[in-house]
């Protein structure tokens, strides 16, 4: 710690935050039982006309603990998770980390081969799964033998169906030893710029230091007992896992869930439930600000925003706090640090385009290919060291090698910092684009791009030329009822980047390529366009 107190962002704390954290060394499900003791009266889950108060929600975890403990389920046994935003969804993951066993988390979306690769790979021995994903399920069942699965969000005449457990059995009343440091909460499949799946190891450490540090950065404006939790991100995913549910219990949060993000349907939500936090994604605070109506329903009851998944464009800042009043805490994770690393403070200074400073006990740091640290405005690669850095990724000790190095997480990103400490994205090392020997970082493109008043979303990449290596190609898709002129758009670049940073190439298209959480998928795009020049190639 006195080290960090040496950092340039230091500084930058705000002087009522608190710096020198003593991170608890207790499990997540510690979390939910010192907030039912405080709060236990207080709504913990809001879903449609579902009301469920954070002392129910202990029991339903309890119970089905112990049905789960009478079925033989047992400590660091893996069980998969595939459902959506759903009551289920959290009381079946509080209830297999007060057993000890192992969450996998699954996008509910996934196929049956991609299903199979997870399931293969993290040997699960169960899964939670909803009924319409149960032909999925079997597909992967037939192959690889699950021992048990059990559905969510079923009736109660379904003997598999979580809520018929509920109601059938006693609370665990056993204790079930947890060590923190070293025993794996969740695995977290992260496919990263590469598309093959890794699963990160995230202790009840890391996590709850995560919460911890999280809710240090936000202030003391953050009150216990108080707030209520906009979640439309899929709690499947480590941000929202993290960033609303575990962050929202350990506060005494009522969650405000959402199976899907349905802008009309969310917007009325927010009329009727004033949330005071959202930590939502790039594609939903773009659907808010092109909303026609959007002023008519209230959104200045936001007190806290954030955005995860991926870099937030300028332009959307701005036109969403004008909207609402409300601050968009510009910051940065990765799924390996649970996830999150970097936020510009609430209370301090913020610099808008910047990832902020590091939150309390992270330490970071700019390097080059030699390992060593630049100094301030030097492109490099981000590298991370902290409380909420993953143990490992889950079977692979060569992934973990190069990933882990001397405490340190070795992140992929090119970034900067300024004289202040705070922290600049610039792109992903393997999204970077060389042309002509020059180094060109999308990110930059594409902000230049989205100040373009016709432009709603917007993806640079390079594509294979043989004469100068890659080429610069921009995906735009349009805002509603716009027409792109492609030789203003380039007028537009040309003004505003040097010569050979702008586009060589650009398509119109309705709709950029997404996982479920509105991460933008490039390499899509890049092998399409690999595809095409093949094809061309071969007539």
């Amino acid at each position: 710690m006195n080290e960090l107190a040496e950092r340039k962002w230091y500084k930058a704390y705000p002087s009522e935050m608190e710096k020198k954290i003593n991170y608890p060394e207790v499990s997540l499900y510690s979390l939910l039982e010192q907030t039912v003791e405080k709060y236990g009266s207080r709504t913990a889950i809001i879903l449609e006309d579902i009301q469920i108060s954070y002392q129910e929600l202990k029991d339903k975890v309890d119970r089905l603990a112990g049905a789960w403990h009478e079925m033989g389920l047992v400590k660091q046994d893996r069980i998969g998770l595939m459902i959506s935003n759903h009551p289920d969804y959290i009381v079946a993951y509080y209830a297999a980390q007060r057993l000890g066993m192992i969450v996998v988390q699954i996008n509910p979306r996934y196929t049956a081969r991609e299903l199979l690769q997870i399931i293969s790979d993290s040997n699960t021995t169960c899964l939670v799964a909803e009924k319409n994903n149960l032909e999925t399920v079997d597909q992967v069942n037939d192959i690889q033998k699950l021992s048990h699965i059990f559905i969510a969000g079923a009736d109660t005449t379904d003997h598999r169906s979580l809520e018929f457990l509920i109601e059938n059995s006693s609370p665990l009343l056993k204790e079930i030893p947890i060590s923190v440091k070293d025993d794996v909460a969740v695995i977290q499949y992260t496919g990263g710029t590469s598309g093959k799946m890794k699963g990160a190891m995230l202790t009840h450490f890391n996590l709850v230091a995560n919460v911890i540090q999280s809710h240090a950065m936000y202030g003391k404006n953050m009150l216990f007992g108080k707030e209520v939790v906009l979640i439309a991100t899929p709690l499947y995913h480590v941000y929202a896992m993290t960033s609303a549910m575990n962050l929202g219990i350990y506060t005494g949060a009522s969650l405000l869930l959402f199976k899907k993000f349905e802008v009309d349907d969310v917007l009325e939500k927010i009329k009727k439930y004033q949330p005071t936090f959202f930590p939502g994604v790039p594609g939903m605070y773009n659907a808010f600000v092109n909303h026609p109506d959007v002023e008519s329903y209230g959104l200045h009851c936001l007190k806290f925003c954030s955005s995860g998944s991926a870099p937030l464009p300028v332009e959307i800042i701005k036109s969403f706090e004008k909207l609402t009043g409300a601050v968009i805490g510009e910051g940065f994770g990765l799924t390996e640090a649970s996830p999150s690393t970097h936020r510009n403070p609430t209370n301090g200074v913020r610099k808008v385009g910047s990832i902020g400073i590091p939150l309390p006990g992270t330490d970071s740091k700019i390097v080059d290919e030699e390992n060593r640290e630049l100094p301030e405005n030097c492109v490099g690669e981000l590298i991370i060291k902290g409380p909420q850095i993953m143990k490992g990724y889950w079977l692979n000790s060569e992934e973990t090698q190069q990933t882990l190095r001397s405490g340190w997480l070795y992140t992929g990103d090119l970034a900067m910092s300024d004289e202040d400490g705070y922290f600049y994205i610039v792109g992903r090392k393997k999204e970077m684009i060389i042309n002509g020997g020059f180094n060109i970082y999308p990110q930059e493109i594409e902000s230049v791009l989205y100040e373009h008043p016709d432009v709603k979303e917007t993806a640079v990449v390079g594509i294979p030329n043989e004469k100068s290596g890659e080429v610069v190609k921009a995906f735009v898709v349009p805002k509603q009822g716009r027409t792109i002129d492609f030789e203003e758009l380039k007028g537009h670049c040309y003004r505003n980047l040097t010569r050979y940073k702008v586009p060589k190439q650009f398509e119109i298209c309705n709709e950029l390529p997404r996982n479920t959480v509105g991460k933008l998928l490039k390499r899509k795009l890049v092998e399409e366009e690999k595809r095409k020049i093949t094809e061309g190639g071969k007539k």
